[in-house]
């Protein structure tokens, strides 16, 4: 069966369906990886969003059950240029295909992803619809004329760190620190570091309050990544304002941003993001470069920096702000993923520097 992709500039591609044939709405991003599809397809930063992957040939090695980041599908859309119709792994269960029907998320294939990531990369980061609807023909011109009008009225969620928050807290038992992990959209990859170097970990909502978190008794406090605007993550931004100075502080990803936020620096949205596994990024203490995974479409302003916040990591592409600490208030953040899920594990060292740190207080 046909399908249709509709970009907020006007542009029409046409591909097959290879997903669930549906109409969705959603922002159109790209990601640069070579592997890691369910990892991405799970990833709760990547809610209301549809992607793009820009290696071509994707699918070849099936769906593991273990290779999850959450507890289900969050991308909006998927588009590839080749999905393999073989899958060749010993943890396989079933293929992507069959994945994305089961989940009700449309994918299409066939498409010259080369010419799409170039356009996202030159006009920016844009709305998009995908379809499965006949919009050809002369009788599919009307339901055309009512996807772009649709299209054009369409907004990313403002509510999207709600939307992958869990509703309860989880306790995972520890013998070594006891570590309060706010949700806006947390990895399972994180957790799982955590637990590896012993600690108690909390996961809390996202609408957490600091005087939960104080009372609770805990060494630490983490803001995981998560998907949208910082700026509407309001609640989580309000309990890192007030547990400044009082605990020591962590962030990754969102978490990063929403810290940077609270302690008065600004925030900005990203021509098209950086998503992929093969990110450069230097440590400016130690001049050390490393290869990093990301997945975020904004970004920490160098402008009117805040006295108590000193930058320590760099974008080696763009020079954008990787990662930043506070020695007087206890804080410190990246922006790239440190647990990888997919991606290079140069930065995996970060977790244990963290637990050393709390330790030492």
């Amino acid at each position: 069966m046909k399908a249709y992709i509709i970009l907020e500039d006007g542009t029409e591609i046409e591909g097959v369906s290879a997903g669930a044939d549906i109409t969705t709405f959603g922002e159109i991003c790209f990601n640069t990886g070579m592997t890691g599809y369910q990892e991405i397809l799970t990833d709760p930063s990547y809610a209301g969003q549809v992607v793009v992957m820009t290696y071509p040939l994707i699918g070849n090695y099936g769906i593991a059950e273990d290779d999850v980041e959450s507890d289900r599908v969050q991308v909006r859309g998927f588009i590839v240029k080749e999905l393999s119709d073989i899958e060749t792994n010993w943890k396989s269960v079933k293929s992507l295909q069959e994945y994305l029907k089961e989940n009700n998320i449309p994918c299409i294939t066939g498409v010259d992803t080369r010419m799409l990531t170039k356009k996202i990369r030159t006009i920016g980061a844009m709305n998009c619809v995908l379809t499965s609807e006949k919009i050809t023909d002369s009788l599919g011109k009307k339901m055309k004329e009512t996807l772009k009008q649709q299209l054009t009225e369409f907004k990313f969620p403002a509510d999207v760190v709600k939307q992958v928050s869990r509703k309860d807290v989880e306790v995972i038992k520890g013998d070594g620190k006891k570590i309060a992990l706010i949700d806006v959209g947390v990895k399972n990859g994180i957790v799982r570091h955590l637990t590896e170097l012993g600690c108690e970990v909390h996961i809390y909502p996202h609408d957490v309050t600091a005087q939960t978190i104080l009372e609770g008794n805990f060494d630490t406090a983490l803001f995981s990544n998560g998907p949208g605007d910082p700026k509407d993550a309001t609640e989580a931004v309000q309990t890192a304002k007030d547990l400044l100075g009082r605990m020591p502080l962590y962030g990754i990803c969102l978490g990063h941003q929403i810290l940077a936020l609270a302690m008065g620096a600004d925030t900005y949205k990203l021509k098209f993001g950086h998503r992929g596994s093969n990110h450069p990024v230097i440590d400016l203490r130690t001049n050390k470069v490393m290869m990093t995974a990301q997945n975020h479409g904004y970004a920490v302003s160098t402008e009117n920096l805040p006295d108590t916040m000193q930058i320590t990591h760099m974008n080696v592409n763009d020079e954008t702000v990787e990662g930043f600490w506070s020695p007087s208030l206890k804080v410190s953040t990246v922006q790239f993923h440190p647990e990888a899920g997919p991606g290079p594990r140069d930065a995996n060292y970060i977790f244990s520097d963290w637990v050393k740190e709390v330790r030492q207080v």
